[in-house]
């Protein structure tokens, strides 16, 4: 299980593929432009006319652009690129992301044929060795779930609550984490030291209300029979795998109840609650957290976050009363669902079919070499990424994208200061914070040490068991150490980006530096309509609902005076209420966006919109002749949203689409290509939309923040 505490706040849900199906990150969480940029400090377009990067063939009639602008630009596309079979959705971000994985498999595949030539030790060697023992399908097929009987079996000789304790403290220490969830993070309230944080985890249904709602009961049902399936492919006679079955649901009923919603999870007091030791096994009088410490090597200074004590009091409780033989049947079955993508064939059917095809409505499973990739960058990731840097990723991309930052970082400083809404006071502290952003750009200035890592020809299994333990040990090593503000939470290969209130960094992995997001020789409408908007989006992220907690220094303080919050709160409020009004899947207009889950992202889209279209009018004012020309008959300010729109196109399954309304923070990206946009006057006045369009909000349902 990866950790699910402290997530940086992403531009999209990550597009690589990650071992598990449960937990939402797996890690917590530049330099000046060259003077030999080939582009200035006003512009990102290349010297020499525009040229044409988007096709406009692919737009709709005009007159659909101030009723659905998502439709104008994007349904001839959607209508035309159907989703493929392995996947869940198609767009935009899913087929850059694709493309990655393409490159990615690339390197993958070269270094498993000259591993055995490779220098001894070598990332190219470990990374080759791991990825040709995940595609030796016949040996995993042999294996069948031999590699977890030992675990199956140490569970099998547990007689009491003690023996589960002493259990969980060793299976920790090998970085497999059963129940809930362990990790350092900054601490809210020091943010230059690192702590350690314990989380709510330990559940198969993707949230609590999955476990009670009557809508849920289908869902339910065959989360059973998949939990009884998994149990007797491992030998449990079909009668004992269906008791079983029943003690895992209503065990993780109860741990459901005292979880927090998703939404709930959004607020800082829910992610951190700091106590001592002793304080802690007060509060779980039956579980030592000074053996569970000492387990894992980890030395607890003044304290750590018991993140949500209502989850870790019902764990206390089950661990004095649940029967010995419901505490097996939940421990085995995990140990089966957390392995059951590194075991033989059945094993893996029988997950695809639960996860993949009854929640998430997905025809087929990705081909053998995508679902290996997958584990390769769950287990080695940053490594292969060093990897990706070197062949994908070249420095003039670093220097341009400098470019675009450093603008769209001071259009959005100006914004705050022209605010006509936030006091003098905050507004200075708002600069404060503004002033200490670390945009990191492409990937890390320095790349992780793997030498401890032993990775063996032949042994999949034993390969990601050992990556587990190693980065669960390299994460758990930082707990009572300086935070490194320039270490990375997200691989250069992933096709996102993300802002960690933490440590108060923006990121853009190297993967999302090119086309439709970034273009060398594209003209500035189309390089700010796309990077330019992912940029202000995550710069957004500081002064959003949640972010907008945390000072300059990622510390959990308060920086608002008490009238300028009321008046945020009140901004903000206006923009849940846009998104709860939508209702995204056709034919279910119960099915509605959940405004307050969704209001983060919602805030980035909305003032990094809004800061990268002011950056762009800077750029053209210092490019007069580019800002009255058009390109294939469009305005600069025109294909400004175009871009913005074209990054969100895409499809999504039904059964997908229900799953994120749930569980996902960022709002359905048709939604995302409209929402924003129908907020700002420029939109209007570049599409000549009239007050009554659909895509023109006016008076009081207008939302502006920053």
């Amino acid at each position: 299980m990866s950790k699910q505490y402290l997530k940086p706040l992403a531009l999209a849900v990550s597009l690589a593929l990650s071992l598990t199906a449960c937990g939402k990150h797996d890690a917590d969480q530049a330099p000046a432009a060259s003077s030999s940029a080939p582009a200035s400090a006003g512009t990102t377009a290349m010297a020499g006319a525009p040229t044409s990067v988007f096709d406009v063939s692919e737009l709709g009639p005009m007159n659909e652009a101030c009723a659905d602008f998502d439709q104008f630009v994007n349904a001839k596309w959607v209508a035309a690129n159907p989703i493929p079979s392995d996947r869940t959705r198609w767009g935009a971000f899913d087929k850059l992301a694709e493309d990655s994985l393409n490159t990615q498999h690339e390197i993958v595949d070269n270094a498993a044929k000259s591993a055995a030539s490779a220098q001894a030790g070598s990332i190219q060697q470990k990374i080759g060795y791991l990825y040709a023992s995940g595609m030796d399908e016949a040996a995993i097929e042999k294996a069948g779930f031999d590699p977890i009987k030992p675990k199956l079996d140490a569970i099998a000789a547990l007689k009491n609550g003690s023996d589960v304790a002493d259990y969980l403290n060793k299976s920790f220490s090998n970085g497999d984490m059963q129940v809930f969830s362990f990790g350092s993070g900054a601490d809210f309230k020091n943010a230059s030291m690192q702590i350690g944080y314990t989380f709510q985890s330990g559940l198969g249904l993707p949230t609590k209300d999955y476990y009670t709602d009557a809508k849920y009961a289908e869902q339910r049902a065959a989360y059973l029979d998949y939990i009884a399936k998994s149990l007797e492919l491992t030998g449990v006679p079909a009668a004992d795998a269906k008791k079983q079955a029943n003690q895992v649901m209503a065990f993780e009923a109860k741990l459901a109840n005292a979880s927090f919603a998703p939404v709930e999870l959004r607020t800082p007091e829910h992610q951190y609650h700091f106590v001592s030791v002793k304080e802690a096994d007060k509060i779980t009088p039956h579980f030592s957290w000074e053996k569970f410490f000492d387990a894992q090597g980890v030395k607890i200074d003044k304290g750590f976050s018991l993140s949500q004590p209502k989850f870790f009091a019902e764990f206390d409780k089950l661990l004095a009363t649940a029967p010995i033989d419901q505490w097996q049947a939940y421990l085995r079955f995990h140990v089966i669902d957390d392995a059951s993508p590194l075991l033989s064939k059945s094993f893996q059917d029988n997950k695809f079919a639960f996860y993949g095809k009854t929640l998430s409505g997905q025809p087929e499973q990705k081909a053998r070499w995508k679902r290996v990739l997958g584990a390769v960058n769950g287990s080695m990731g940053m490594a292969l990424g060093q990897l990706y840097v070197d062949k994908m990723f070249k420095p003039e991309a670093k220097e341009r994208a400098q470019v675009l930052v450093d603008n769209v970082r001071n259009a959005l400083k100006a914004r705050i200061e022209n605010l006509d809404w936030m006091s003098p006071e905050t507004k200075t502290k708002a600069i404060a914070k503004w002033s200490t952003f670390l945009p990191k750009i492409g990937y890390p200035e320095k790349w992780r040490d793997w030498s401890g890592l032993d990775i063996k020809q032949g042994d999949y299994y034993g390969n990601v068991m050992a990556a587990a333990k190693y980065n669960y040990q390299y994460d758990t090593n930082k707990i009572g150490k300086p935070t490194d503000r320039k270490e990375w939470g997200m691989t250069p290969q992933t096709v996102n980006a993300y802002y960690n209130p933490t440590d108060n960094t923006i990121n853009f992995p190297a993967a999302i530096l090119q086309p439709p997001f970034f273009y060398a020789n594209g003209d500035d409408a189309i390089n700010y309509g796309g990077i330019g908007a992912v940029i202000g989006h995550e710069a957004s992220h500081g002064f959003d609902d949640e972010g907008s907690q945390f000072d300059g220094e990622g510390n959990n303080v308060n920086w608002w005076t008490k009238a300028d919050r009321t008046k945020f709160d009140e901004r903000a409020d206006k923009l849940v209420a846009q998104f709860n009004a939508y209702t995204p899947i056709k034919d279910k207009p119960d099915a509605h966006v959940n405004g307050q889950l969704t209001l983060g992202e919602n805030i980035g889209d909305l003032g990094g919109l809004n800061s990268a279209y002011d950056a762009l009018q800077i750029a053209l004012k210092k490019n007069p002749e580019e800002a009255g020309s058009k390109i294939d008959g469009y305005t600069q300010d025109q294909r400004f949203f175009l871009n913005w729109a074209r990054v969100w196109r895409g499809s999504i399954r039904e059964k997908e689409a229900l799953l994120r309304l749930n569980t996902d923070p960022h709002a359905p990206a048709s939604l995302r290509a409209i929402g924003a946009p129908s907020n700002m006057d420029a939109f209007a006045t570049a599409f000549q939309c009239k007050p009554g369009d659909a895509m023109v909000r006016s008076g009081e349902k207008q939302v502006k923040i920053w």
